[in-house]
């Protein structure tokens, strides 16, 4: 049954929360009726900034109000398993930032109740709603790149400091959904080694390898102790290869039309094989600030009675990675095989 207009609640006002209300806000399907924190400022600075908002310290607020039909949840990730299972209990849609939860049980105990509740389930997998992501998996699906051999992406700046979470469980969620998003499959195995020079226990730096079925590589390196802020992603293939650039505003998709050739007529194997340089490609992409899409996608999926294209299951396995991968880390890169 189609609904005019959704009704959310947001618990969370934080660092991201904020991004969040402001783009539900603005959206023609939706009203933000309350918003929850625990932090009396933040408080007063979201009902200043939109004067209708209700605000509350209390979350049973929101899960006793009849009139909410999703709940939002922008909280620190330790508390992600708890808060969604209440607000999937009380029969509310749910939108969860990423990672889903902390634990793979939790993800799947939080994914089988919204299937059963008929509830929609969606996590905060930004990336997966970038325009220049989904130019890149058009790229891989067309057959312009080639076979994919490998990827490789480079998230890493100086700050912002966690201190309820390492730098793998912060910043790899966006690069492991991804990756799993552009090839449309799982990983079979991880291996990860990081660590920690700010404070101890909590890694400031992380090199993560997954191995994909066919023998598809992903490296993915992740620190918020770095000199640059980078946020790259590269794909190789074996007709050409592709270079997106989130700091970039104008030219953040190159194609580069280089490879291998294999060449006839040779007199030994190595005479085989010469590098070919091509053009450099840079194609229109029609920017939409990702997070609007994401938001309105959530709603779609809620009116529409669709699932979400970064849906629960897609969150749990992105926390499976993440599992893994942290196991691998604990025994000084040992892999992991992830294959169920």
């Amino acid at each position: 049954m189609k609904r005019s207009e959704i009704s959310l609640g947001m618990v969370g006002l934080g660092y991201w929360g904020p991004n969040l209300l402001r783009n539900f806000d603005q959206l023609p399907d939706c009203c933000v009726r309350v918003c929850c924190d625990l932090d009396a400022t933040r408080l007063a600075q979201a009902q200043q900034q939109y004067p209708y908002l209700r605000t509350t310290d209390n979350y049973d607020d929101l899960l006793d109000d009849p009139d909410l039909d999703a709940i939002v949840i922008a909280t620190p990730a330790p508390t992600h398993y708890t808060f969604a299972l209440k607000a999937l209990q009380h029969g509310k849609h749910l939108f969860i930032e990423k990672p889903l939860t902390l634990e793979v049980q939790h993800a799947v105990e939080l994914v089988e109740l919204s299937e059963d509740t008929d509830r929609v389930l969606m996590v905060g997998h930004l990336m997966e709603y970038h325009p220049a992501i989904e130019k890149l998996k058009d790229l891989i699906q067309s057959g312009e790149l080639g076979q994919i051999h490998y990827l490789y992406a480079q998230r890493v700046n100086l700050g912002r400091i966690r201190h309820d979470e390492n730098a793998m469980w912060s910043l790899a969620p966006h690069d492991f959904s991804v990756a799993m998003y552009l090839l449309d499959a799982e990983p079979e195995n991880v291996s990860a080694r990081g660590a920690a020079y700010l404070q101890e226990g909590i890694d400031d730096v992380v090199f993560v390898n997954l191995q994909f079925p066919g023998g598809v590589m992903a490296h993915i390196q992740l620190s918020w102790l770095d000199p640059h802020k980078l946020r790259l992603t590269t794909i190789v293939g074996s007709e050409k290869m592709v270079v997106f650039d989130d700091m970039e505003t104008a030219e953040m998709v190159k194609i580069y039309n280089k490879g291998v050739d294999h060449s006839a007529g040779y007199t030994s194997y190595g005479e085989a094989l010469s590098p070919r340089f091509g053009d450099v490609t840079i194609p229109y992409i029609k920017m939409t600030e990702p997070l609007k899409l994401e938001c309105q996608h959530f709603l779609d999926c809620i009116m529409n009675h669709r699932k979400p294209r970064s849906d629960g299951r897609d969150g749990l396995r992105v926390v499976r990675v993440l599992q893994a991968a942290q196991q691998s880390r604990n025994r000084n890169g040992e892999p992991v095989d992830i294959r169920m």
